[in-house]
């Protein structure tokens, strides 16, 4: 017993206990806000075994991050020829067996467990595996970013996932792992030239992305926002006038967790968890939970800046950028900012394997700053 509280002692004094707070927090909040989703009456689908299933979920990625956290980074980027070849497997195994939800039909990302009826959600895993090889090339190639050959290299392994990614149906996932490339090439050393250049072809190809890309449930989607008198309230902008409702009724203190007189809003449990926030903590919840996120990305950024070499600190700027931009396109969504697409709100929506998945890619942080101290402490 002695030397587990010993053990347990030299983690805590290794570890960051800030990462870990912010972590812990804002699991704690998701699962009272499900709570009391499953308390709500006029919310139905919500009932206590998705609670259990979050909170078991949270649990055994708590255990995770722990487990990864003591691994040195390298030797997990190392082993790309294992992880990587795995999670494109399972994604690829989606478009065989994956079914969507009943509010993204056309979406094929989930499957059942075996003889359970536990979906998994592969393209989660994928996220940690990306930023894992792609750091590992990076910080190979990052002296030679620049050459035109070695960016296109580049450029090809960040296409492949977003292409599968978008053909397997879920377009909001393959923007986060665009985000994630795009983050963690400029923190590579990418010239400002080429950047410009990416900008610009942006805006040329924008058109044809409208016109031939996107299809008509889309633009549908995009063309909401602009068009006040296209926002059907019992049509295409149903939920998120339902959002907009609930977070207004909340108003600065919130009408509480527990009551029954919840604004029902579709897929309130899960992408627009941020919805009942602000009904039931108000705007000083809703205030709360934005800080809390910023202070996870500041201090995933922290962990980038101290990192000891490019991978390290490639890592860190890869899981920065899947929590940041899940969070920034989720509250979108719900304050009627940006087009419905389904991502969820890091740690806090429904959903067992997005949960376990960002606990992970934390322990992965958490490994990058614990050997960087190690170090540091060596010299």
């Amino acid at each position: 017993m002695k030397k587990l509280f010993h053990a347990v002692y030299v983690y805590l004094r290794q570890t960051d206990l800030w990462l870990w707070t912010l972590c812990l927090v804002l699991s704690g909040i998701g699962l009272v806000m499900l709570a009391g989703i499953s308390y709500s009456e006029l919310i139905s689908k919500v009932g206590p075994r998705k609670v259990l299933i979050q909170f078991a979920a949270t649990g055994i990625g708590c255990v995770a991050a722990l487990i990864l956290s003591k691994f040195d980074y390298h030797t997990l980027t190392k082993l790309w020829k294992l992880h990587v070849p795995a999670a494109y497997f399972l994604v690829v195994l989606t478009f065989f067996i994956g079914h969507g939800t009943a509010m993204r039909q056309n979406d094929k990302s989930w499957f059942y467990l075996p003889g359970t009826s536990i979906t998994v959600q592969p393209t989660e895993f994928l996220k940690i595996s990306f930023i894992l090889i792609l750091a590992y090339h990076l910080s190979i190639v990052h002296d030679q970013l620049n050459r035109p050959q070695t960016l296109l290299a580049v450029c090809a392994h960040g296409a492949v996932p977003v292409l599968l990614i978008h053909f397997q149906g879920d377009d909001g996932t393959a923007i986060v792992f665009a985000g994630i490339f795009i983050c963690m090439v400029f923190a590579a050393g990418l010239d400002w030239k080429y950047i410009a250049s990416a900008v610009g072809s942006l805006v040329v190809i924008a058109p044809a992305v409208w016109f031939f890309i996107l299809n008509s449930d889309q633009k549908q989607r995009i063309r909401i926002l602009f068009r006040p008198e296209m926002q059907d309230k019992l049509g295409d902008y149903y939920q998120q006038y339902q959002a907009k409702l609930a977070i207004g009724s909340g108003q600065v203190w919130g009408k509480g967790i527990f009551v029954d007189t919840h604004t029902p809003v579709p897929e309130a449990h899960n992408d627009f968890i941020f919805a009942f926030i602000g009904e039931s903590l108000g705007f000083v919840g809703c205030l709360a939970v934005i800080v809390i996120l910023i202070l996870l990305c500041t201090r995933l950024l922290s962990c980038a800046q101290h990192s000891q070499d490019m991978e390290g600190r490639l890592i860190c700027v890869g899981i920065f950028a899947m929590v940041s931009v899940q969070a920034i396109i989720n509250i979108g969504m719900c304050l009627s900012l940006l087009p419905v697409i389904g991502i969820t709100l890091p740690l806090v929506s429904n959903g067992g394997t997005s949960v376990l998945s960002t606990y992970m890619s934390i322990g992965l942080a958490l490994s990058v700053h614990m050997h960087t101290t190690k170090n540091l402490f060596s010299e």
